[in-house]
Order: structure tokens, then sequence, then C-alpha cells
């Protein structure tokens, strides 16, 4: 594999851990936003038990961030074995 190849290779993989571990913290944050949000107001505990009104669920955001850290991961780990091999 010639060198650009698997540096291209690495630095995708390092893109994606970069972006997953932004969603990963974005997740949270809206998380506890929202929950501080609902804690805030008096007498609304029917919205936190039955989650109606639906909203975006920041859950998504931290399973997209989890997705993405393992992809760029996977992406270093390939980088670096065509790396060494080469």
């Amino acid at each position: 594999m010639l060198y650009g190849e698997w540096v291209t290779l690495m630095g995708v993989g390092g893109l994606f851990i970069i972006v997953g571990l932004a969603a990963i913290i974005w997740g949270k944050r809206e998380e506890k936003s929202y929950f501080n949000a609902l804690a805030k107001r008096s007498g609304d505990t029917r919205e936190f038990m039955e989650h109606w009104p639906l909203r975006p669920q920041p859950g998504a955001l931290k399973v997209g961030g989890w997705i993405a850290l393992a992809i760029g991961l996977v992406m270093l780990i390939i980088g670096g074995v065509f790396c060494l091999t080469d």
C-alpha cells in the first residue's frame, strides 16, 4: 500500500474518533439540559413518565457517537497494520 493511502485511512479514522467523541458529549449535554428543564417545571410528571409530547432523544446522539468512535478505531488499527507491513 502506498504511503498516502494508509495515512489517509488513519486520518479519516482520527476524524471519525473526533466526531464520535463530540457526538457523545453533545448527547450527554442535551440529555442533561432536557431533564433539568423537566425538573424545573412543577407538576409535569406526566411528560417525564410518558415521554409525551415526543421530543428528539439525545440517546441517538450518544449511540451514533459510539458507532463513529468504533469505526474510527477500526480504521486507525487497519491503517497502523498497513503502515507496519509497508
